[in-house]
């Protein structure tokens, strides 16, 4: 693999941490065969709650000597850092939770405690990225046309450090063409993308073509269930997003008409807002909530910047009963082992809260979910 100058010599620094931030990205590149390294506009680190890396993360985190080079942000934690009492969180994975946060704060990476970067971030057609969050990926790549391997959070740390990432996968415009054409039936967008997930070979890119557009808070669930339940990092659909018809258009077809989930447990949690919910999707909660209390518990979760800036949307909301959880979900907490059912409006979170919580999970359109948070 080529590296210029600049990069031969980070290789060498004299600063371990910045040196094997380039080792690990050398390495990844020999592994795919990427001809070279490119500039990157921005990383975004997962997997930093601490009950995902334990004390050995934290100490590998707290070991690190360096600054972040390009904007770097950081995915939810286990908890909300002000209301982590209210979830159930003990005080000791509270202080180790803590530890991690002002590891990465301490090398430049901004708190935003988000699944959701494409959010707040400034991201264009073509741009490279590192990003890590499953969901976040596939955003950026299908919706917004940037590109963006899935990184791990390792991996994401070394880019946001040197600035630079692997040009392999989806770095490169060949790679990302569809081959199959997907025809879809059925509502949600959220079951169509886990059910695509589920449908499609590891390899297989799909051309979406559907009877309607989607609003982007629909590309964003089905892209999130897509990414969860097949590994997806890119989709296209047909006359709206940027690049569906950059490429040949794929021969292999595929139809699927998705049907509701069947529901095998009586939940005694809701909880919305995997990915983390935008601030239309806050108005049609507060919209379907008029007037109504919750007589379960229902926890709504979205990033603290968007709570901090729709405050009077956030208050309505618990006005109901509901509680506003930011910095965190369902998925990465382990506050929602504390229940035995949790209903869900998100294919991502219907496969992984039994994977990663151990707990059963149901699914319903946020309506059936508010339904029932009512009942």
């Amino acid at each position: 693999m080529y590296l210029s100058r600049e990069e031969e010599k980070l290789l060498e620094s004299d600063n371990p941490t910045v040196a094997k931030s380039m080792e690990i990205l050398v390495a990844l590149g020999e592994i795919y065969g990427a001809d070279r390294l490119v500039d990157i506009k921005s990383a975004h680190v997962s997997g930093i709650s601490y009950q995902n890396i334990g004390d050995a993360g934290l100490e590998w985190l707290e070991g690190l000597n360096a600054r972040v080079a390009v904007p770097t942000t950081v995915n939810p934690a286990g908890m909300d850092v002000i209301r982590w009492k209210e979830m159930g969180i003990d005080e000791g994975f509270y202080r180790k939770q803590m530890r991690i946060l002002k590891a990465l704060e301490r090398i430049g990476a901004e708190m935003s405690l988000t699944c959701t970067p494409y959010y707040f971030s400034d991201v264009s057609k073509g741009d490279h990225l590192a990003w890590a969050e499953s969901n976040a990926v596939i955003y950026a790549n299908s919706v917004l046309g940037a590109r963006t391997n899935r990184e791990s959070g390792i991996s994401a740390i070394a880019a946001g450090i040197t600035g630079k990432t692997p040009r392999y996968g989806m770095h490169v415009k060949g790679n990302r063409a569809p081959n199959v054409l997907v025809k879809v039936g059925g509502d949600n967008a959220s079951l169509i993308g886990y059910e695509i997930g589920k449908l499609l070979k590891h390899d297989e890119i799909p051309l979406i073509v559907a009877d309607r557009k989607f609003s982007n808070d629909e590309l964003k669930l089905m892209g999130a269930a897509m990414a969860a339940t097949g590994n997806k990092a890119i989709f296209h659909v047909e006359g709206q997003t940027p690049e569906w018809d950059d490429f040949e258009r794929p021969s292999e077809k595929l139809e699927i008409d998705v049907k509701e989930v069947e529901k095998t447990c009586e939940p005694d949690l809701v909880a919305i807002g995997c990915p983390h919910l935008s601030r239309e999707e806050l108005l049609r909660i507060v919209e379907l909530l008029r007037g109504k209390k919750v007589k379960r518990e229902f926890w709504v979760f979205t990033s603290r910047k968007l709570a901090e800036e729709c405050r009077s949307i956030v208050e309505s909301i618990e006005r109901s009963g509901a509680k506003v959880f930011c910095d965190t979900c369902m998925v990465v907490s382990p506050a929602t082992e504390n229940f035995e059912c949790v209903m869900v409006n998100s294919g991502k979170a219907l496969e992984y809260i039994p994977k990663l919580r151990g707990v059963k999970a149901v699914f319903g359109s946020l309506e059936e979910c508010i339904k029932v948070a009512i009942s």
